[in-house]
């Protein structure tokens, strides 16, 4: 197993009980850590199910999921995989279960048995890190959508994890909400945090390096996103593509952008102005 390997897939399949249709198969795939991974496709595609499946909260009915070199098949492995490997979920309702923010973050901590003092350490970073400091003392039901998914994301983060799986966890919160968790996201990402992100909102892909789409409950494409970028592969897949990506085609082609800029509406309109103003 490769050391700068996070998760090595083979073959794998996963079908639910009571059902003869498996809900994934033969997925194959290998993610490095420090990697950004953003996983998307259809309603019922699998992406959930596969998102399970990488921190052990699913196991494989055929193949393995190895997790830094431990198969997730193994029961006294699957505790400390889940540490290493932790979830925010679509609705931070469902994962919040204390009353008082500093408490919620407290609490993965507190189920490690460490001492006082280190929880108290790790919530102070987990809620700077996420800009909830302010809110420490606050009652958890005072807090907007994007702040909850934020705390539960703090919630994670003082676990001290080697990767943070987001579960759809953008598609409840406003424009507002979905800046802040991403932004939080980005700064993880680019301190070496391994992020994989399951979303139906295909304008997300540029956060990422590497994008995964499902179909049906197999891979239908695994690559970087230069590769999804440089060609059709979203529209040839039937998924839909952001409108800002055939803009940035249409602006690249007749030079009106430089190269070095991605298809974010920010990125080209400042290009665009540089131009000009030269």
């Amino acid at each position: 197993m490769a050391e700068d390997r996070i998760f090595s897939l083979r073959d794998i399949a996963f079908c639910y009980p009571g059902n003869d249709e498996p809900a994934i198969s033969g997925i194959t795939m290998d993610i490095n850590v420090g990697w950004w991974v953003t996983i998307v496709g259809d309603n019922g595609s699998g992406k959930s199910t596969l998102a399970k499946i990488l921190n052990a909260l699913l196991i494989p009915t055929r193949g393995v999921c190895y997790v830094l070199g431990r198969d997730t098949r193994d029961p006294a492995v699957q505790w400390d995989i889940r540490k290493d490997v932790c979830m925010v979920f679509q609705n931070p309702e469902n994962q919040i279960v204390a009353s008082v923010v500093e408490e919620e973050v407290a609490f993965g901590p507190e189920n490690l048995g460490l001492p006082s003092e280190d929880i108290a350490m790790r919530v102070r970073w987990a809620l700077g890190v996420t800009g909830l400091s302010e809110f420490a003392k606050k009652p958890t039901y005072a807090l907007s959508g994007g702040q909850k998914q934020r705390l539960a994301l703090a919630g994670a983060l003082a676990m001290r994890p080697k990767c943070i799986v987001l579960d759809e966890a953008t598609s409840m919160l406003d424009p507002e909400g979905r800046r802040e968790l991403t932004g939080v996201l980005k700064r993880l990402h680019e301190e070496g945090m391994t992020v994989v992100s399951i979303t139906h909102r295909t304008e997300e892909l540029l956060l990422s390096d590497h994008v995964a789409v499902l179909s049906r409950g197999k891979l239908a494409f695994y690559g970087d996103l230069n590769e999804v970028l440089s060609g059709s592969t979203l529209s040839k897949l039937g998924i839909r593509e952001p409108s800002s990506f055939r803009l940035w085609r249409e602006l690249k082609g007749r030079g009106l952008i430089d190269d070095r800029v991605l298809p974010r509406a920010e990125d080209m309109a400042e290009n665009l102005v540089e131009k000009i103003c030269l």
